[in-house]
């Protein structure tokens, strides 16, 4: 794909909530998917590094920032698999630490969009990867050190059951996120998502099939009020 060229930018009208930070805590956020070329230039030559305002693009897809010009491309700290960018990062946090686990490293793509926008927001974070249950051991053997965090998220795809069984298993604050990932019955993850919000564990809160910044912002919704 040709690098995006400068020219008549249609959607110089693109007006960021900038106070957003003041009222909840969280920045805006640039959900990519669905924009056009032209406006994902505009944001991004606006939001890189230097620029003073910290702004986390998701659903970047590589393609498309790889069709941005080098000297924009340069300014950004990108990582593909979760297709997140941003330039500047929030202030690092002196208090709290989220547990982001995985059933399967299938899951990667939504657990390190998770991941990625606790770092974009300063929040100390550890990946537990592929601690599907079954073999449950991969879980127990790590639950002593996810225990230890302040909130935690679980994403997982197919039946889901991670959600319950660890919501059986910390105290703490649980976000599930239904991954898409699974054969033809899981159905793009409807029923990863009807497993979770089925789960038999109480106060486990569930996000939408794949959003793992949402459940990012959830346990910063939990960390900012420690």
């Amino acid at each position: 794909m040709p690098a995006v060229q400068m020219g008549n930018l249609v959607n110089s009208h693109i007006l960021f909530d900038h106070a957003r930070t003041a009222r909840i805590g969280l920045p805006e956020a640039v959900f990519c998917e669905g924009k056009p070329l032209e406006a994902l230039h505009e944001l991004l030559a606006q939001f890189g590094k230097g620029s003073g305002h910290p702004v986390l693009f998701t659903r970047l897809a590589q393609p498309i920032f790889a069709a941005m010009p080098e000297d924009i491309r340069g300014k950004y700290n990108y990582h593909a698999l979760s297709r997140t960018a941003f330039g500047e990062k929030l202030p690092a946090k002196n208090k709290g630490h989220v547990a982001v686990i995985s059933a399967g490293t299938a899951d990667g793509f939504v657990t390190w969009e998770a991941a990625r926008t606790l770092e974009y927001l300063g929040i100390a974070h550890t990946v537990f990867e592929d601690c599907g249950i079954a073999g449950l051991w991969r879980l127990t053997e790590r639950l002593e050190e996810i225990n230890a965090c302040d909130a935690v998220i679980v994403v997982a795809g197919l039946d889901a059951a991670l959600a319950s069984v660890m919501g059986g298993l910390t105290p703490k604050p649980l976000f599930g996120v239904p991954s898409s990932v699974g054969y033809g019955a899981a159905q793009g993850g409807r029923a990863a998502l009807a497993s979770m919000l089925s789960s038999c564990a109480p106060g486990v809160g569930i996000m939408n099939i794949d959003n793992g910044y949402g459940a990012a912002c959830a346990a910063a919704r939990v960390v900012n009020a420690l």
